[in-house]
């Protein structure tokens, strides 16, 4: 029997699920984003779950076959492929039955195949890219234990984010801080926004209403004389 982590509770899923990756990335001080090159397969896709985790062997999937038979609703398989660029860990059969068991979406640190397929599936996978060449099926490899993916520690439990922007992970034990300042943070940009769009409209009416830089920029500048 695989032992899988707790779940995060229903209320901290839907916080995160109202914020995206670069908000909790400010939030984490600008860390706990994967490479850049792990990006959703087709544009729309979004993940928001608790994390469950698998170790790779490059080039070899067994052990992704177990996990995501493994797996339950409301968690995110994310798997160290090591960065493995010579063959595809998944494809359309794979992905296929992750949907039916209910995981939320695979992240993974190499590529996948079946674009198309995979575009059309309407189940959130982040990949590195595709290649036809098909996995080997030896292990070994671990399950949920701690690994790196995308050059970010992550461990079971974790919470983990992805938009077309990327992905993000927030260690359990940060959560209700770094959601505490996320949302912080989207007030005061939702604000913003507000005030830049009141801006352009009354300029565009010939009315003068001051700046719109803001007063973190001229504390910053006054380091440099300006």
């Amino acid at each position: 029997m695989i032992s899988l982590p707790a779940l995060l509770s229903e209320v901290i899923i839907e916080r995160a699920t109202k914020l995206n990756t670069t908000l909790l990335s400010d939030a984490l001080g600008c860390t706990g984003s994967m490479d850049y090159k792990i990006k959703p397969v087709a544009s729309g896709m979004r993940i928001v779950g608790t994390v469950m985790t698998v170790s790779l062997r490059p080039g070899d999937n067994l052990f992704l076959h177990q996990a995501i038979y493994s797996g339950k609703e409301g968690y995110v398989l994310v798997a160290d492929g090591k960065g493995h660029t010579s063959n595809a860990y998944l494809g359309e059969l794979m992905a296929g039955s992750a949907k039916a068991i209910g995981l939320e979406g695979i992240v993974i640190d190499g590529l996948v195949r079946d674009k198309v397929a995979l575009s059309e599936l309407n189940f959130p996978i982040f990949a590195k890219g595709f290649i036809p060449n098909g996995p080997l099926k030896d292990g070994p490899g671990e399950l949920n234990g701690p690994i790196s993916c995308g050059g970010v520690t992550v461990h079971p439990g974790d919470l983990i984010i992805g938009d077309e922007d990327g992905v993000v992970v927030v260690p359990k034990d940060k959560i209700e801080e770094v959601l505490d300042k996320a949302e912080k943070k989207l007030d005061y940009e939702t604000k913003r926004m507000e005030a830049i769009a009141d801006y352009e409209l009354k300029l565009k009416q010939g009315i003068e209403s001051g700046s719109i830089e803001p007063p973190w920029l001229r504390e910053k500048m006054k380091h440099y004389g300006l």
